[in-house]
């Protein structure tokens, strides 16, 4: 019987190399280290939260009409979108506005260390659960995850009353949470 299956494994593999593991595997938390030094780190506030997120929401509007503008503007080629003379501003139905939403809340966090204009303000940072740095993928999974806390009445972002760790559903997604960042003044008086 081993004999039969071994000759379906190897022809299964090829010339690949490739293993097969036929038996069942151990759970591995590669994460607890990450989440062990995570561990006890203040979390925000829903009100700091939502303060930031207004701040963010009303510079992406204003990012977007500058793109209505230039569209408007040119009027032709890939500007117009073949809406001549259309002034809407349409935040998830036009791939502009998508793309605004995309660039503003995905990628300025990923190269401004977990950070936006509002987040900034408020003192917030968004970390990884998983990494030592938030990978472009996260920031970008975070900022489409913001339609899906938008659903059902936008329960995805009051969930943050029903989380122990004050995630909503677009943190969960991309597995992060938002901090408060220390003062620079409480850091140096506690490496003396």
């Amino acid at each position: 019987m081993k004999k039969r299956w071994s000759g379906f494994i190897d022809r299964f593999r090829g010339n690949t190399g490739m293993k097969v593991h036929l038996r069942p595997r151990k759970f591995s938390a590669p994460h607890v280290q990450r989440l062990q030094k995570l561990n006890g780190i203040p979390l925000a506030s829903f009100r700091s939260r939502a303060g930031a997120w207004i701040i963010d929401v009303f510079l992406v509007i204003l990012l977007a009409f500058a793109v209505l503008a230039a569209r408007a503007t040119f009027n032709a080629g890939p500007f117009a979108g073949g809406h001549e003379g259309d002034m809407r501003l349409s935040l998830f139905h036009d791939p502009w506005g998508i793309a605004s939403i995309v660039l503003y809340f995905g990628l300025l966090p990923f190269f401004w260390r977990g950070r936006t204009v509002g987040k900034r303000l408020f003192r917030l940072r968004m970390v990884s659960l998983s990494h030592e740095k938030l990978s472009l993928w996260q920031c970008v999974e975070r900022a489409l995850g913001y339609a899906f806390s938008s659903l059902e009445g936008g329960f995805g972002f009051l969930q943050y009353f029903l989380h122990p760790n004050r995630q909503t559903l677009h943190d969960r997604i991309a597995e992060t949470i938002i901090v408060k960042e220390e003062n620079q003044k409480s850091k140096f008086k506690k490496q003396k």
